[in-house]
């Protein structure tokens, strides 16, 4: 597996910002991705020392709809989140802006 097939997204929430101050930064990640293809990708894509991996099977939540007056329920899809832990003083910048940085 490609190293841009591996990493799909940063994720960027109120949760996620506050664990960059532990240099812990947070992906979407491919579903059959595994924790060594994880740090390889992100110590290949931006140039850091990947410290450890931790990850989560996020499950899909159940959605009702309303079309037409016609009830109907769905579930979103399943992914894969990676918490990534890097060396102290590294940072990851994306497309010159560092989006982490409070």
């Amino acid at each position: 597996m490609e190293a841009r097939d591996v990493i799909i997204a940063p994720l960027i929430t109120e949760k996620s910002m506050a664990g960059t101050a532990e240099q812990q930064y947070t992906f979407e990640v491919n579903k059959l991705a595994t924790k060594t293809q994880i740090k390889s990708a992100v110590a290949e894509i931006f140039g850091v020392t990947v410290l450890a991996v931790n990850t989560v099977n996020v499950m899909g939540k159940r959605k009702n709809f309303a079309r037409r007056g016609r009830r109907s329920s769905g579930t979103q899809s399943d992914w894969k989140k990676a918490i990534v832990t890097i060396a102290p003083g590294q940072k990851i910048e994306l497309g010159g802006v560092n989006y982490f940085e409070q």
